[in-house]
């Protein structure tokens, strides 16, 4: 027991040694207030935010932007005042619905109180909501509490004095400031917020590289029945009623763990998008087809499946699409994959809409968009991306 604690001691205050400081602990030089009138000043080396009566949420935000990083911070609030820190932020260049222009976005490190605990949660602010709850009683009341936050291509870790609490797939957001967040406060008197010891080592950024041209199908292969062809930088898919062979266009080269974003549109008709397939000719059925994500019009977009009578079929559905608000009936959707390992999560204009975890399947294979048979299919592929370092 002993050991582990020094092991984690060791890990956790690593970044003292080599980590470059955000904050000097005598100037807020590199940081600049945006929003609120919450006021912000440095004393006995830490950063102290204080609330303001009518003051919408405050933040004193880095001038520099920062992609991948390990990110370590003590922080110190009121237990009536909630806060938090924002990772990969950016602010509206023009209003968004209740947001003015100017307005902080992006994923925030949950700083809650005690009882609550939401502590080192990510909350997506003025955009989204939240995208991972915690139920850690790791941060203490009236003392100061030590956060580390990894975000690294499209994952974001967090702990609390050495406990882990929220680990996120999502690859909405690669690049952004890093913000200190002064609540909105109703209370009878101000309340305190406190940061010091903040520091960041940078790990370099992940960007989207494209994986079709736009122009042709080069580094793709045809395979079973189905139409497809490629006009003003889109990929287009069709199938008739007479038409007997399943169709796909599969990418030639396999992957392990590969993040992906693509544009789609249905017409009509039922399509998805494959990923660790086996040989579509050879071995069982189950191998042949992989994993399944569903493109269809009227039911389970970014539902996941595993097709073939040997595999497992239906794993997560997300029912009709009628009584959903993520999808776009008759436009553009964006989906995201991420499969890495045993996990595996989807995206649909950015709501996770299927996850495993530690999924014992299979773990290679190559990326597929289908036209199913014996039916009027039209459906629209552009922008196919990978997330790289």
């Amino acid at each position: 027991m002993i050991r582990c604690a020094v092991m984690r001691l060791l890990l956790f205050t690593a970044l003292t040694a080599y980590g470059a400081q955000l904050f000097d602990g005598k100037t807020l030089k590199g940081w600049k207030q945006c929003n609120g009138t919450a006021t912000y000043v440095v004393e006995k080396g830490a950063i102290v935010g204080t609330t303001a009566v009518g003051s919408p949420n405050s933040f004193l935000c880095t001038e520099k932007e920062y992609g991948d990083f390990v990110l370590e911070f003590d922080v110190w609030a009121d237990d009536a005042l909630n806060s938090g820190v924002q990772i990969r932020s950016h602010r509206y260049a023009e209003a968004v619905g209740r947001f003015p222009a100017g307005r902080v976005y992006g994923y925030q490190v949950e700083v809650a109180n005690e009882k609550s605990g939401d502590s080192g949660g990510i909350y997506d602010e003025a955009r989204r909501g939240w995208l991972h709850h915690t139920s850690t009683k790791a941060l203490k009341a009236g003392q100061w509490n030590k956060y580390r936050v990894e975000a690294i291509g499209d994952r974001i870790r967090t702990w609390i004095n050495g406990e882990a609490c929220a680990d996120l797939v999502d690859a909405v957001d690669q690049t952004g400031f890093i913000a200190l967040q002064v609540h909105s406060y109703k209370g009878e008197k101000p309340a305190q917020v406190r940061w010091r010891n903040i520091r960041i080592e940078e790990r370099g950024k992940h960007s989207w590289k494209k994986l079709f041209d736009g122009v042709s199908l080069g580094g793709f292969e045809k395979n079973g029945g189905g139409e497809w062809s490629v006009a003003d930088g889109v990929i287009a898919g069709k199938q008739t009623p007479e038409s007997q062979k399943r169709g796909l266009l599969i990418w030639k080269q396999p992957w392990k763990d590969f993040t992906l974003r693509l544009e789609y549109k249905t017409v009509s008709g039922n399509s998805g998008v494959f990923f660790r397939m086996g040989d579509p000719d050879n071995g069982t059925e189950a191998n042949r087809m992989g994993f399944e994500v569903e493109v269809d019009p009227t039911r389970d977009a970014g539902g996941l499946q595993e097709p073939g009578r040997q595999a497992r079929g239906w794993i997560q559905h997300t029912g009709p699409l009628a009584e959903t608000k993520f999808f776009k009936a008759g436009e553009w959707n964006e989906m995201v994959i991420h499969a890495h390992g045993g996990r595996v999560v989807v995206h649909i204009n950015g709501t996770k809409t299927a996850e495993l975890r530690d999924d014992a399947g299979r773990k290679e294979g190559r990326l597929a968009l289908q036209a199913n048979p014996r039916q009027n299919l039209e459906v629209y592929y552009r922008n196919l991306e990978l997330l790289k370092p």
